[in-house]
Formats: C-alpha cells, structure tokens, sequence
C-alpha cells in the first residue's frame, strides 16, 4: 500500500510540487499587496468591457459647469433658495444638494432657511473628515432637521473611487447616514421598499436585497480602509448615465416638469476649476486618456445602484470569501501543472507542442473569459492571482520537465553524442528503425596491448584506466564534433558525417585524430601519477558508403552504422603501432587542407579484394595545425641476444606454430630480431613473445607483444615495434637499453 502510494506521488509529483508551491507564492504576493494595484487594474477594465446599460431616468443631475461658473458664482442665497422653489414645485421624491452650504451667501439666507425648513426631501452634504482631510460643518438648518448625509469617501491606493460608505462613525461614534444612501432612502420610502438589517451580522437589506458589506480583504484589496459600512460602486456603463439640467435652466425655471416628477434630484458642480472632480475606474484605459468624475455624479451612481438592486434586480459587486478565493487560484495552478505534466507522456513530442501550448492558451482565455462572465453577473472574482497561479504553475512544471530532459538527455549523451540526442529527441523520424546510405569518415582507435594489461590488473583498475582515458578523448572527440557511435571496452567507434553531414567531415576527423594522439601526453601524465602503466593508441581513418540509422527492434534501438567500410577501419586501425594514425587515401582524397604524411604503404586487409594505399598521419596545417613530433629509434647492439620464442598473431588468435630466435639490437620502443631459420613474418603482423635473457634458464612465461615493422631487412632479419610489455619485462629491456646507451648507436 505504501509502495503504491509512493509510487503514485512520484509519477505525480510535478503536480505536487508546483502547484501549492506557486500558489503559496501568488498568495504571499497578494498578501503583500504586490497584486492590487493589478487586480484593480482589471476591475477597471472589466467595468469598461461591460455591455451598454440604459441611463438611470430615476435621477436628475443639475450641474453648474465651466460657463456658469464664470456667471453665477459664488452662488448666493437667494439664487439657491429659487432653484430649490422652482424644482420642489413639480414633486421630485428628493433634492440632494451636494455643495457645501456651512455660511450664509448674502443676500438671501433668511428666504434660504425658510426653504429648507419647508422642504422635508432636501439633504444636504457635511464633511465629517479623516486622517489627512479636514471637516466640513452642514447647512445648520438641514442638520437640525436630521437631513443631512457624510460625503466622506474612503482613499485607494491609486486615487480612483471605486467604494462608498452607507454611513459612517462621527467623533462621538454615532452613524451618520451618507449622502447618497439618504436620497435612496426616500425613493425607497416613497416605492415601499422596506429596509431593515439582518439579524446576527446587522446587513442592510433593501427589499430581498443584502447589500454585501465591504471588508479590507475583499476582491483584490489587501488590508484596506473599511470604517463604516462600505460598499463597491457599481458604475452604470453608458455615455451618460443620467439627464443633465443647467443650474441656470433651473434658476430660470426651464426644466421641464416631467423631468422632476417623481424623481431624484441632485445638485452639484462638473466644472473643473471647482476641484469637485475624482478619478473612478473609467478614468483613462489603454486607448483613452484620463476622464475625472465630478462629485455629484458618483453619488448618483451610488443612488443608482441601491435603486436598481431593490427594483430591477442589478446586483450589488459581490465577491467570495477569503477561504473561496484561495481554492480559486489553487485550483487553476493545478489545472496548469496538470495539463503541462501530461505533456511529458506524449509520443510525438514535437507535434504536441502546438496544441498543449493552444490548450494552456485556450484554458487562460477561459479564466480570463470566464472571470468576465461572472462580473456580468455582480461577482469580482479576483482574476490577477489566478492567472499568475495558472501561468506560473505551467512555467514551473515545463522548467522542471525540460531540466528533467536535460538530465536525461545528459545521461543519454553518456552512450551517445549530443547530435545522436537531438535526432532521437527532437526528430519527428529519429526513433524510427532504418537507415540510409551516407558517405562518411569513420575514425576508430584503440590501446595497443590493452588486453595484456587488463589481464594483470585488478578489474578496478582496468575500469579506472578506461575511464580516464575514455574521458580525455571524449572531450577531444566532442570538440571536433565528432559522433561517437560505441564504446569498446577501450576501443572507439567514431562517425564523422553523420547523423549531421559537413563539409569538412574528413577534415575533422584527421584533426581529431592528431588531437587524440596529442591528449595522450596528459593520459599518460595522470596515469602516471597513480602509479598506472603508460598506454599507447592507434588509430585508423577511412572514408566510405556505408548505411546509418536505428538498428533493432521496437523494444531496443541503437543508433549505428553498417557495412564493408566499417570492418575495413578497423583493419587499418590494426597495422598501427602505439602514437600512429593510418588514413585510407579516400579520406585524403576528401580533405582541402594539406596533410603531411610520413609513409604511405600497400596493404590487402582480409576481406577486401583489391590493394588500397594507406598513409600515416603526422600532422595538418591550415586551421588546425596540428604536428606530431616523432621520436626517433637508436639501436644499439645487444653484447649478448637475448633469445625470443614467438607466435605470429590472427585478430585474436595465436598460430600454433613456434619459432625462435633472438633480439640483437634495441632501442628503447622497438627491436631488430633474427630468426634461425626461414623468413620473416610480414610486415605490420602483430607477435607474441616469450623472451629469454642471458643467464635465465628458460624463457620467461610473461607474454610480450609486438608487430613487425616495415623497416629494410635481410631475409632473416627485421624490425618489431614493442606494443605490450609485462612490467617486469619492461624494467630489465629499460635496464639494458640505458646501459647500452653509452656505446654508440648503429
């Protein structure tokens, strides 16, 4: 149970991680406040998106804007007292007079006082102020009579007025009913609209309507200002949203009745130099500059909400709790990390990719969309920290997916090269089993003697010597971008031209060679240091047709190549000695630059029908440049031959045949031999050797290997190049050759 339970989290854990991971983020963001300003970003745009809404013919606004300002102001007492007469005549069900009226405005404000204690639907405006804003005292008469309400609005972060108090909390902590809420009220009065408050948590409920109660966390707000009893604006959307009179068309008695009867009406100022003016959230977009409201006309909206929600059931702004809104933004970080985590059990990777990038597309439309369609219906759900969970949750969980590729794709490069990766990863036809025909430079190599020195060793030793030596030519390998196809316990398969075919695909492999054999030096170096023995490598070049591509079944494939080509690189490689490179003359044929050989020779390898001409590598100019310094070879003679026992040597096996002879001059790699009788094996033969030095009784069993070089000889004489020697043999030729080397040389 256990074990499937572990299982199951870890088949899953891109989801476990990423998504309350990212969520925790966007909500500690949020909980910062980083995400307000945001998130009131697209409450804005959202209400500008909204459809058009018929204007509010329930409320009448009369405005004193920018021309009458210059006539009529400062408005007196008298001028006030006659547009009230002229507009309470035809029976409004309220007069809202949004200016301050604190002081009398002679002349006039005697008649001023007798209109206002005979008009019992007129409020009046105070200012109760705030931290940062002062008060501003009420007509003394309108307060007397209870009929004034609070402009007080609280403050946003970035000025906007988005909210508005019912009532508010005066200094001595009464309620003072607002402005707006009190014309209302008359309205609501006068339709018989009952208002009452819910029991348990004191709600105001207009009707069947709960007006919903602000809280400093609502919607996208975080730790807001919620004194008193606040509630959204929600703005009508329309070009005008209310009938506009002139305060000079009501002074002079030009209104028409039917435009007050049985409505709202509200005065106050539109002009700018009156600094009535606020930003709201249709003030400026992305393709509009910034439009102030004025004063009067926020309240009416407020009017107009209250209005709408109890008569023609317009919501109110609603949003979730807290609780809600979490599981929101969790649940679309989920839904993200679920959809990019599907995508890493696709088969044709390449060809999803589209559609799991349309499907995250499609999904944060949705969320955007959807977002939408629940604010035209009155919720805020807050959009900003959803979106953030959603996209960030898919970039996790893709970043997490694409380092896992890496891994494996670095994994992977371990048995292949990075191209060999990129086919089978990223070609929509890389894991299909085939090939084709490609002419390609093929480069093998291998440790001469190699088995020898494995079979004296510790297996952990032979695995720490491969691995060195395997890791310096890697790098080599990869600098000349080169592919390497196997590894062969110490041997190397490397293609050159494929899968990707260059120009300069001999080119490099010459170069790689020449570097390879270079990079011995540090090899021998390190090995040296941990009291390894020195190696030596030999390395063949041949350029040819062969078939590359995916070779097996449909449960295991590798890539590789197939053909004559490839068992004739080997071949060449086998007639080097340690430090040599052979190149067939179809890969000299196929470089520009000049290669500077030593010799070239004829040799017929099995299998191949015709002679071919090989040449050994020494060095390349050009971009390269790349030299091998030869070491050159002084014999001395032996005072004593030291007598040798060999066996010519076939790939693996040993001819059964034994000749003797005997070792008369050395030099410190290579030795001249004299056989008895008959002739001398041919060169580039590889041997094995038993030698017996003077004074041993019988030839050591320690196996020394050699080949024949092609150096001139007579018929029982010829040259042999040392490519395996056992240590102990090693260290008595060493003794012998630096005591030889104060006689001269021949």
């Amino acid at each position: 149970m256990w074990d499937k339970l572990k299982r199951q989290i870890w088949q899953r854990r891109g989801i476990l991680i990423a998504a309350p991971s990212v969520t925790i983020f966007v909500l500690l963001l949020r909980f910062l406040g980083l995400l307000e300003l945001l998130e009131m970003a697209a409450y804005d745009q959202f209400l500008r998106l909204r459809p058009e809404e018929s204007p509010d013919s329930r409320i009448v606004i009369i405005e004193m804007n920018e021309p009458e300002v210059q006539k009529l102001h400062p408005l007196s007492d008298a001028a006030l007292a006659r547009i009230i007469t002229n507009l309470r005549k035809y029976k409004p069900i309220g007069i809202g007079l949004d200016w301050y009226w604190d002081k009398p405005r002679p002349p006039g404000y005697q008649a001023l006082a007798n209109v206002f204690k005979t008009t019992p639907n007129l409020v009046g405006v105070q200012k109760l102020g705030s931290e940062g804003s002062y008060p501003v005292a009420p007509p003394p008469v309108l307060k007397a009579q209870d009929q004034v309400g609070s402009n007080d609005f609280p403050s946003e972060r970035d000025g906007k007025f988005r909210r508005i108090p019912l009532y508010v909390s005066d200094s001595e902590g009464n309620n003072v009913f607002s402005f707006s809420w009190m014309l209302a009220y008359l309205y609501l009065k006068d339709k018989g609209v009952p208002v009452t408050q819910t029991e348990g948590d004191l709600l105001i409920q207009v009707g069947s309507t709960i007006i919903p109660l602000f809280s400093p966390n609502t919607g996208g707000y975080v730790r807001a200002e919620d004194w008193g009893y606040q509630v959204l604006i929600n703005y009508r959307r329309s070009a005008q949203s209310f009938q506009f009179f002139s305060v000079i068309d009501a002074l002079q008695d030009r209104i028409p009745p039917e435009a007050i009867r049985g409505k709202i009406v509200m005065l106050g100022s539109t002009a700018e130099s009156l600094k009535d003016r606020f930003y709201t959230p249709f003030s400026g977009s992305l393709t509009s500059s910034a439009r102030m409201m004025s004063g009067v006309e926020i309240h009416a909206h407020n009017v107009s909400q209250i209005l709408s929600s109890a008569l023609d059931g317009r919501p109110f702004i609603r949003t979730w709790d807290e609780p809600w809104e979490w599981l929101w933004v969790f649940s679309w970080g989920t839904l993200a990390a679920v959809m990019s985590w599907k995508q890493r059990y696709t088969h044709n990777a390449i060809k999803q990719v589209p559609w799991a990038t349309i499907g995250l597309i499609l999904s944060a439309i949705a969320l955007v969309g959807g977002s939408y369609v629940a604010f035209l219906g009155g919720w805020w759900i807050p959009v900003v920290p959803a979106f953030l969970a959603f996209t960030g949750s898919a970039i996790v969980v893709t970043a997490y997916i694409a380092r896992s590729a890496g891994e494996i794709r670095k994994a992977f490069g371990r048995f292949v090269t990075d191209e060999i990766v990129a086919n089978l990863l990223e070609n929509p036809e890389g894991l299909k089993l085939g090939g084709e025909r490609r002419k390609i430079t093929i480069l093998t190599s291998d440790i001469r003697g190699f088995t020898a020195i494995s079979e004296r060793l510790p297996p952990e030793e032979v695995i720490k010597i491969i691995n060195l030596y395997l890791g310096y030519m890697a790098d080599v390998i990869t600098q000349y971008q080169g592919t390497i196809d196997e590894f062969m316990g110490d041997g190397i398969l490397v293609l050159f031209g494929a899968p990707t075919v260059r120009e300069d695909d001999a080119e490099r492999a010459i170069a790689c060679a020449l570097a390879m054999q270079l990079a011995m030096k540090p090899v021998n170096e390190k090995m040296h240091q941990l009291g390894l023995p020195q190696l030596e490598m030999g390395i063949g070049i041949n350029t040819g047709e062969v078939v590359v591509g995916n070779i097996g079944s449909e449960k295991r494939t590798k890539y590789g190549i197939v053909g004559d080509q490839v068992n004739l690189t080997y071949r060449i490689e086998g007639y080097t000695v340690g430090g040599q490179i052979f190149a067939t003359e179809s890969t000299l044929e196929a470089i520009l630059s000049d290669v500077i050989t030593d010799e070239q020779r004829e040799v017929q390898p099995k299998g191949v029908h015709k002679p071919i001409m090989i040449y050994e590598i020494v060095g390349i100019t050009g971009k390269y440049n790349l030299h091998l310094t030869k070491q050159e070879e002084d014999f001395f003679p032996l005072p004593e031959p030291i007598l040798v026992r060999y066996a010519t040597l076939e790939g693996k096996q040993v001819d059964r045949a034994i000749v003797t002879g005997k070792l008369i001059t050395l030099s410190a790699r290579e030795a001249e031999m004299y056989v008895d009788s008959g002739s001398a094996p041919a060169p580039l033969t590889n041997l094995k050797l038993n030698l017996c030095f003077p004074g041993d009784e019988v030839a050591s069993d320690e196996d020394v290997y050699a080949k024949v070089l092609e150096k001139p000889a007579t018929d029982n004489r010829f040259y042999i190049r040392f490519t395996n020697r056992p240590p102990e043999i090693e260290a008595r030729l060493n003794e012998l050759y630096t005591s030889l080397q104060s006689k001269p040389a021949i």
